[in-house]
């Protein structure tokens, strides 16, 4: 009977339906996860607990300023005690170093920076004349079309664009105030934080074994090794997501001032600080960019295009790439959906701190995975 090659277990194929099961059971255990987050999220939301949440954490704004400026300056202050500097001394070289590169990058970029919106709030008007001619003339183009009433269309168009600017340019006095008052408000915030800041790095190298005697002494290392691994993570992608919106600010400057567009400084911020939402953020910083450019003219608005087209294939092809497929490596569907998930719930901040707690969560599932083997990622 046994003898009977009928008889004989396939292994092979018994293999691969075991792995075809494991990969759905994966698979499942994911989407359970995603989906127990997300109701988790809803029922927070419903219950007004973020809301709750969201005013500790503006009243603690400063704490977390102080944090992040700790965090990202300790591995300097690090390097400055192997050369026999005492750490008091070397977190107050970092914070001169500090202060002395914002006085200077704020000092030089304030003043020229209120000139270009005085200029601008100044050509408003003109400005949207421009853009009601053009797009007067560009439906001109369609005046033959049969059945088409290019004239209603014309009128209602041109309205909605001339409503529009008189509503922005009759609240426009009270914008820069409201924006000055938050700016005030912004600047003080972040000099308390520099000061806590300061505290928290003299002693910042005490957070992580604090941290870590919270977690019962036989996890500890791991807890360590996990710490390690998810401060590392963060601070690459943190670091290099600023460094690529300073180098972006600054290419899509120098590249509008050549071109000619009205007011370049303005624009190239706008470009600098949405080009850190992953994927969407350049898109929505070219689109005022774009329409100053055409209502300028079509010249100046094509070379606008053209040159965001450029400075997004570069960052997009070169630098992105080394900063986010090397600090996060997420699928850009997932770090898709996060935006979209993260951006319902909590507005543009969520955009922003999205990837970097999905990368989070990823690298703490593949380290319980390296440790337990629960989900065979790693091989």
């Amino acid at each position: 009977m046994f003898g009977n090659k009928k008889d004989k277990i396939d292994y092979e194929k018994l293999n691969t339906t075991i792995g075809l099961f494991n990969r759905i059971l994966k698979i499942s255990i994911i989407l359970f996860i995603a989906l127990g987050a997300f109701v988790i999220i809803l029922i927070l939301k419903q219950t007004k607990i973020f809301d709750i949440l969201f005013t500790i954490v503006r009243l603690l704004t400063p704490v977390f300023i102080g944090l992040l400026i700790a965090w990202l300056f300790n591995p300097l202050v690090k390097k400055l005690q192997k050369r026999k500097i005492k750490r008091v001394f070397a977190v107050a070289i970092c914070y001169l170093l500090l202060i002395g590169a914002l006085a200077l990058f704020f000092g030089t970029l304030i003043p020229l920076l209120y000139n270009e919106i005085i200029d601008l709030t100044d050509s408003l008007p003109t400005l949207f004349d421009d853009i009601s001619n053009w797009v007067d003339n560009f439906l001109n183009q369609f005046s033959g079309i049969k059945n088409l009433d290019i004239e209603a269309t014309k009128e209602n168009v041109l309205d909605n664009i001339e409503n529009f600017g008189n509503e922005l340019y009759k609240d426009l006095p009270q914008t820069i105030v409201n924006l000055t008052k938050n700016l005030i408000a912004g600047v003080g915030t972040f000099i308390v934080g520099l000061v806590i800041g300061f505290f928290f790095l003299l002693g910042f190298d005490n957070v992580e074994d604090n941290v870590v005697g919270f977690i019962p002494a036989k996890h500890r290392e791991n807890g360590r090794e996990l710490l390690q691994k998810l401060n590392d993570s963060l601070r690459s992608f943190v670091t290099g997501q600023l460094l690529d919106a300073l180098l972006i600010l600054v290419v899509s400057t120098i590249a509008f001032t050549v071109i000619g567009l009205k007011s370049p400084l303005l624009f190239g911020i706008f470009c600098g600080m949405t080009n850190v939402i992953p994927y969407i953020g350049p898109y929505i910083g070219a689109v005022p960019a774009v329409i100053v450019g055409f209502a300028m003219s079509p010249t100046i608005g094509f070379l606008v295009v053209l040159a965001i087209f450029i400075i997004q294939f570069i960052e997009g092809n070169f630098i992105q790439a080394l900063i986010i497929s090397k600090t996060t490596k997420l699928n850009p569907i997932t770090i898709i959906s996060g935006l979209l998930v993260f951006g319902h719930f909590f507005g543009i901040i969520g955009m922003l701190v999205s990837t970097p707690i999905i990368a989070a969560c990823k690298t703490i599932v593949l380290f319980i995975d390296e440790k337990t083997d629960l989900f065979d990622f790693v091989n």
